[in-house]
């Protein structure tokens, strides 16, 4: 619903009716306005009448778009939007076509498919991340594999999914980037599935993954568990948290999408960058 707050689309109508020197279509945005500024100020909404101000706001946003692509098929040799705004049209109409199918489901729970929740940044997905602070993130997910300190990108996606999953897709990269067998892998519990497990028993690889069960008896075994997850707790979340406050990571700022993942790249890989520049440097005042 606050998709359709905004006023971009009334900019839109308003200036595409000017163009041809028609009159406009008359609407009652101005008394939708006031009605929807008071709803607002509430405190508390009831379902009804929650239901009946997203009613009005689709009913108005409707008559808006009709309008618009009537002009647009009248008047069809005049250049009456350019391609920015015929981009916002496009994403305003996939915003209205969510929330009108949404509306007759019923159903307030109902997980809309691709859902758009900004209209400058239609690319953005809600990511639930269940956080004590932060329940719902928005931006890129990244799923990264930590090989000797230097941090590689191994998916990166604006929609939610699995890290779980990707635990062969980190094996087999860090193989094609070091030409050596993982012998040994440090997750979090996120990675500890059966299937998982299986692929890391096969393979012959040590992780730290807690043992289902009874405790073994191994106690050389816990000690590397207790050893690559304390090495994963502290050098993997010491990268994440080196290239949020240091390169730029903890908010970007880019108005499209390739620009934001060029930035995300950019920090990342410029943190690898002077990692190695520290060691070698390190290694020139030992060598000297």
């Amino acid at each position: 619903m606050e998709a359709l707050n905004g006023n971009i689309h009334y900019q839109i109508f308003c200036g595409i009716s000017s163009q041809p020197g028609e009159h406009r279509l008359k609407t009652k945005c101005n008394d939708i306005e006031d009605v929807n500024l008071e709803y607002r100020k509430q405190r508390k909404h009831t379902h009804k009448q929650t239901r009946k101000m997203i009613m009005r706001l689709l009913a108005l946003l409707g008559k808006m778009l009709g309008e618009i692509r009537r002009q647009m098929r009248v008047h069809p040799d005049e250049e009456l939007l350019n391609d920015r705004q015929l981009d916002m049209l496009g994403t305003i109409t996939r915003v209205y076509r969510q929330q009108k199918n949404h509306l007759k489901s019923g159903d307030s729970r109902e997980s809309i498919l691709n859902r758009i929740v900004s209209v400058s940044k239609p690319y953005i997905r809600p990511i639930i991340r269940g956080k004590e602070t932060k329940t719902v993130e928005f931006g890129a997910k990244c799923n990264n594999i930590l090989i000797d300190g230097i941090s590689f990108i191994e998916k990166l996606s604006f929609n939610a999914f699995n890290e779980g999953t990707r635990l062969k897709h980190c094996v087999s990269l860090s193989e094609k980037l070091t030409g050596v067998p993982v012998k040994k892998i440090g997750g979090d519990h996120g990675y500890s599935g059966n299937d998982n497990r299986t692929f890391c028993k096969e393979n012959k690889i040590e992780t730290s993954f807690t043992q289902k069960g009874r405790t073994g008896e191994n106690e050389v075994k816990n000690a590397t568990k207790r050893e690559l997850a304390r090495v994963r707790a502290t050098a993997m979340e010491g990268s994440f948290g080196t290239q949020k406050e240091h390169y730029g990571l903890r908010k970007i700022a880019a108005r499209i999408k390739s620009t934001e993942i060029m930035l995300i790249f950019f920090g990342i890989h410029t943190a690898n960058v002077v990692n190695l520049a520290r060691r070698a440097s390190v290694q020139v005042v030992l060598a000297a």
